[in-house]
């Protein structure tokens, strides 16, 4: 396999969310402003939109959600929503006492929590409308390597009619967390993750999808399979909206030989005209600013393909906005290396013109199919039914 291979006018906020929301005055004078970037709440001007936001963590705590709120106030002006589709097992043969909160403390497995989705919504639904007009909730509990995912996907829709606008983030290759998952890992060619990305398309969802570029530690010379089996998979589903997380990379898994070359050959193809790519997570701004050269590169990459990127802090359970602020601030050379068009459009316009017209699409899907009476099931012997002669 061969990397070659591998083949968004300003738009301002609602009159609504231009409130000074409490603590915004404080975040305000609390952080200094990028050069040459600031926002501006006179004119109902934020810094980002922030297309990657965890509200909680790997054990299902987090942020409350009108504290996050009160931490965007005119910083921040709308966000996605979503928790973390797995939960740390909490195995005491082998932490004792010691209650592990993050994958990497402990060998115990992870394993899907379905619940989040219903946490989700119940906390987007205890906002009032000027709050819920600045968030875009994301439904994360299922198992991509599941076939029954994009019925749990469609069953939380017509739960929670009015609250969701996308799926993800969820995660397919990642680095240490795939080979701990109780059951198994997913992987890009499975027909479950089809299905997911085919009823995203057909009910309008965004899918925000995390897999590496590679595997941690390759040998050298190893081919990045990876890179093939993800193009296949995108190629295949044309009219759903994907969102790459953190160009591929992460703490570990580093950008390949060519890297940024294999995205510009991405974006240009008309094939993968429906895939965009968030440049989120501190450990991403490591490479992307990691020389004179990297900043310029990406940057170039960037300005001429401006409406395919989105910012996003991919923070998790944040307790101020001094950790998502951080991450903006991590990417300021690169901020200052970009045109004013394409920094706005990364940093705010992108993510409107995405997330409204999942919006629509969505409620449209919801409005046709609320209510709508579906095929029967099949009798098992569970159901008491008698079962068709074999």
């Amino acid at each position: 396999m061969k990397l070659e291979e591998f083949d968004m006018r300003p738009i301002p906020p609602p009159a609504s969310v231009l409130r000074l929301l409490p603590g915004a005055a404080l975040a305000l004078s609390l952080f200094g402003a990028v050069p040459g970037i600031a926002a501006d709440p006179a004119a109902g001007e934020f810094l980002y939109n922030d297309s990657h936001f965890h509200l909680t963590n790997y054990v299902q705590e987090g942020t409350d959600v009108k504290d996050y709120l009160g931490m965007m106030g005119n910083l921040v002006g709308r966000s996605t929503l979503f928790g973390l589709p797995l939960q740390q097992m909490w195995q005491y043969g082998n932490s004792g006492d010691f209650a592990p909160y993050y994958y990497l403390q402990t060998d115990a497995p992870l394993y899907y929590y379905s619940f989040t989705d219903a946490a989700i919504a119940m906390a987007y639904r205890s906002l009032p409308p000027a709050q819920q007009a600045r968030i875009d909730p994301m439904i994360t509990g299922f198992n991509p390597a599941d076939m029954y995912a994009a019925d749990h996907i469609r069953r939380v829709l017509l739960t929670f009619p009015g609250v969701f606008s996308g799926i993800g983030e969820f995660s397919i290759h990642k680095e240490f967390v795939s080979a701990k998952i109780a059951g198994g890992p997913a992987t890009l060619t499975d027909p479950a993750l089809h299905r997911i990305l085919d009823f995203a398309g057909e009910a309008g969802l965004i899918a925000l999808l995390h897999s590496d570029v590679n595997m941690p530690f390759p040998k050298e010379g190893q081919d990045p399979y990876l890179v093939a089996q993800m193009r296949e998979l995108l190629v295949k589903h044309p009219e759903t909206t994907v969102i790459w997380a953190h160009v591929g990379v992460g703490r570990i898994v580093r950008p390949l030989e060519g890297h940024l070359q294999m995205l510009r050959r991405a974006l240009a193809d008309p094939q993968l005209r429906h895939v965009y790519v968030d440049i989120s997570w501190d450990e991403t701004a490591k490479y992307v600013t990691s020389s004179p050269e990297a900043i310029a590169t990406m940057a170039a990459l960037v300005n001429d393909y401006p409406d395919r990127f989105l910012f996003g802090t991919d923070v998790v359970a944040p307790t101020s906005l001094a950790s998502p602020k951080a991450v903006f601030d991590a990417y300021a050379p690169l901020w200052k290396a970009l045109t004013p068009e394409a920094s706005r459009k990364v940093r705010l316009d992108n993510y409107v013109r995405l997330f409204d017209a999942a919006r629509a699409k969505v409620r449209a899907w919801e409005q046709a199919n609320l209510g709508k009476p579906r095929p029967a099931q099949p009798p098992t012997p569970a159901s008491g039914d008698r079962l068709p002669t074999q």
